[in-house]
C-alpha cells in the first residue's frame, strides 16, 4: 500500500503562527482532509524596539516567532510528520527582516527533536510599521510597478534604514519577509527567495516582467544586493537540509507565499466566490478574469490594488489597515482604564463581556470610523465617534458600532456594488477575528448583498499546504 500524500502548511502570521497537515480526500482527487492543525499566540512584540523609529516603529523578534513556530510542529502528531512528502509556507507580507548569510539560524540536533533556532537575525519590521511617513515617501523615486509603495513595505523601510541607520544596514547581507527567512533556514538556500506575491507587496517590483526595478533603485543608491531573487509561488525553492522534527531531511519546500493569497486558495472554490478575511487586519479579494493586466501606473489615493495571485493572476484587494487589531485596541484601552481606576481584569475576560454586550444589542444609531491606524490610501486619515446620545453609550451598543464600522470601512474601500459588477455569487469568511466574533460576524452578513458562509481560522496554512498537495498530485498525474 503506498504511502499517503500528508504536506505541512505553515502561516507565519502577525499574532499567531500556525500550522496544518493535509492529504487528498480519498477517492476525490480535487478534496482534502485536514488531519491535524495547531496555533500558538506569537507574543512577538519586540521589548526593545529601533530608537530611531520611535513611537512609530513596529518590530517583532524573530526568536518569539519561531519559538512559536516550534511548539506548532511539537504539537502535531508525530505518526504523521514523517508522512510529510511537502512543505508549503506563508506569512505576513509587506514586512522585512535581516540576517547574516550562512549564519541565520542554528540547527540543533539533540533535546525531543531536530530544530532550527535564529542566530544572526534582526528584528522583523512588520507591516504594521509608521516610521515611514508621508514626506519621507513622496521623497522616494517613482516605481515601475502597478503597485505603490507605503509606510510598513519592506523596499521603503530599507530606504529608510539607509537613510536614517545606514551602519545597520552594513551587518546584513541577506532579507526577506519571515515566510522567507523560514524556507531559507530550512533548505540552507544560500540567497533567500522570494515568491512574486511576496515581491510585490515590499515594492518596486514588476508583475509584469516579474523583476525588481533595478535601475531605479540603484539610481537612488538602494542596497540591491539585499533583494531576493523571485520564483514562481507554487515551485519549490529546495529541500529540507535538515530532518526537522519528524519530517524527513529532504523534503520539499515550496516558496513562500503571501498570507492573503494563502488564505483565499484554500476557500475560493469558484471564481465567482470572494474571500473575506478579518484577523489583525482585514481583507476582502474577488478573482479577475484570467489576463487581465493592472494598468502600470500606481495610484497612491486608490483604496482596491490588484495583488498577483497564482497563474499570473490578479486579485482585486480591498486591504484596511484596521481589523481585529482595532477590537485589541479597544479591549487594551478599557482594561488601562480599569488599571487607572484601580482594578485589575484580564483581557480576554474583557473580550468576551463586550462581544457577549453586543450580540444582545442588535442594533445602534451610534456611528464609529474606526480607522485608528489610518488606511493606505488616506495615511492620515484618524478614527472618529458621531451621533452620540446618552442613550447608545452602553458597551454593547459602542462594540456593536466598532464591528459595523469595520465592516463598514471596507465597504467605502470596495463598495459591495462594484463586486456585484465583476460577478460575485458569495462571499465567503476567512480569518481568526472573524472566527471568533459573533457580532462582527452578524454584521458581515447584514453589510453583503450575497449569501456568506465562514471558512476555518487556519486558512492560510491550509492553503499553503493544499498548494503543495495538489503540486505534487498534477506531476505525480503528469
Amino acid at each position: 500500500m503506498a504511502a499517503r500524500s500528508v504536506t505541512l502548511g505553515i502561516d507565519l502570521g502577525t499574532t499567531s503562527v500556525k500550522a496544518a497537515l493535509v492529504e487528498a480526500a480519498p477517492g476525490d482527487p480535487s478534496g482534502f482532509v485536514v488531519l491535524a492543525s495547531c496555533a500558538r499566540p506569537a507574543r512577538a512584540e519586540a521589548a526593545a524596539q529601533s530608537a530611531a523609529a520611535g513611537p512609530q516603529g513596529q518590530e517583532q523578534d524573530v526568536r518569539r516567532i519561531i519559538q512559536a513556530l516550534n511548539e506548532c510542529l511539537a504539537a502535531l502528531p508525530r505518526e504523521q510528520l514523517w508522512k510529510v512528502c511537502g512543505i508549503g509556507v506563508s506569512g505576513q507580507m509587506h514586512g522585512v527582516m535581516f540576517w547574516k548569510t550562512g549564519q541565520g539560524c542554528e540547527w540543533t540536533e539533540g533535546g525531543t527533536a531536530p530544530l532550527f533556532e535564529p542566530r544572526a537575525v534582526s528584528h522583523l519590521v512588520t507591516w504594521q510599521d509608521g516610521r515611514c511617513g508621508s514626506g519621507f515617501l513622496a521623497s522616494l523615486p517613482q516605481p515601475e510597478s502597478h503597485l505603490s509603495v507605503a509606510t510598513g513595505f519592506g523596499c521603503a523601510t530599507i530606504f529608510w534604514l539607509l537613510k536614517n541607520s545606514p551602519e545597520f544596514l552594513k551587518s546584513y547581507d541577506a532579507a526577506g519577509t519571515i515566510s522567507d527567512y523560514v524556507v531559507a533556514m530550512l533548505c540552507g538556500l544560500p540567497r533567500p527567495l522570494m515568491s512574486d506575491q511576496n515581491a510585490a507587496s515590499w515594492g518596486y517590483f514588476n508583475t509584469r516582467s516579474q523583476s525588481w526595478n533595478l535601475d531605479i533603485l540603484r539610481g537612488s543608491g538602494f542596497p540591491v544586493h539585499l533583494l531576493p531573487d523571485t520564483a514562481e509561488p507554487g515551485s519549490v525553492a529546495g529541500r529540507t537540509s535538515h530532518a526537522w522534527f519528524e519530517i524527513p531531511k529532504g523534503t520539499k519546500v515550496g516558496v513562500a507565499l503571501g498570507d492573503l493569497q494563502a488564505s483565499v486558495y484554500s476557500c475560493m472554490a469558484q471564481r465567482t466566490d470572494a474571500v473575506l478575511n478579518i484577523s489583525t487586519s482585514v481583507q476582502l479579494a474577488a478573482s479577475m478574469p484570467s489576463g487581465f493586466q493592472p494598468v502600470l501606473t500606481p495610484d497612491p489615493a486608490a483604496p482596491v490594488a490588484y495583488f498577483p495571485y497564482f497563474d499570473r493572476t490578479y486579485l482585486a484587494v480591498a486591504a484596511s489597515l484596521n481589523g481585529g487589531n482595532v477590537l485589541a485596541t479597544f479591549v487594551h484601552m478599557l482594561v488601562q482604564w480599569m488599571a487607572d481606576l484601580g482594578l485589575e481584569v484580564e483581557e480576554s475576560a474583557v473580550y468576551s463581556r463586550m462581544i457577549q454586550a453586543a450580540a444582545q444589542q442588535r442594533d445602534t444609531c451610534l456611528t464609529i470610523t474606526p480607522t485608528v491606524l489610518g488606511e493606505r490610501h488616506l495615511p492620515d486619515q484618524l478614527a472618529s465617534v458621531t451621533r452620540i446620545s446618552s442613550s447608545d453609550l452602553s458597551l454593547g451598543h459602542v462594540t456593536r458600532a466598532l464591528c459595523r464600522g469595520i465592516v463598514q470601512n471596507l465597504h467605502s474601500m470596495l463598495p459591495f456594488q462594484q463586486l456585484k459588477e465583476w460577478g460575485v455569487e458569495r462571499v465567503i469568511g476567512s480569518g481568526s477575528a472573524l472566527s471568533r466574533n459573533e457580532v462582527l460576524k452578524q454584521e458581515v452578513q447584514r453589510a453583503f448583498p450575497f449569501p456568506v458562509s465562514f471558512g476555518q481560522d487556519v486558512d492560510a496554512a491550509v492553503g499553503a499546504a493544499l498548494l503543495m498537495l495538489q503540486r505534487n498530485l498534477n506531476k505525480k498525474e503528469s
